[in-house]
């Protein structure tokens, strides 16, 4: 099993950086990669079970299902339905912590899946970097 784990501080209240993470529908007005995004059957964006539907920019498409969300602990899950990628059992999380020194905020954003070993080096590079930290910082410039 492959475990990602990709922290940043962003230098924002943590309810403005959760106000962005917690759109479930919301990836494609702050992640470089994804370039549209609709939830499925018409179902709210906050809604747990609700599917997102997206494309990259590389033209690849994810169906992802949302598994939970805390508005009161600034946490949600999600889990991997469908993507180009050859995971399975994957299981992501994002929490945004408060910083109270400097009004900044940490986001933690986790995943764990399965993957063949002659796919998991270039894999496990995509997830931790095209997605989480190329994700992370593109919100910090948003945000800060």
């Amino acid at each position: 099993m492959e475990r990602i784990f990709i922290s940043r501080v962003i230098r924002a209240e943590a309810d403005a950086v959760w106000a962005v993470l917690r759109d479930f529908n919301g990836m494609p007005a702050w992640h470089p990669a994804i370039v549209d995004s609709e939830i499925e059957d018409a179902r709210a964006a906050d809604s747990v079970g609700c599917i997102r539907s997206f494309h990259l920019a590389d033209g690849g498409h994810i169906r992802e299902q949302l598994t939970a969300l805390s508005d009161a602990d600034r946490h949600l899950r999600y889990i991997i339905l469908e993507s180009p990628m050859p995971v399975t059992g994957y299981d992501a999380t994002i929490d945004v912590i408060p910083i109270t020194e400097g009004n900044a905020s940490l986001v933690v954003w986790k995943a764990e899946f399965e993957v063949p070993p002659a796919d998991a080096r270039a894999t496990v590079d995509t997830v931790a970097g095209g997605v989480f930290r190329a994700g992370l910082d593109a919100l910090a410039a948003q945000l800060e």
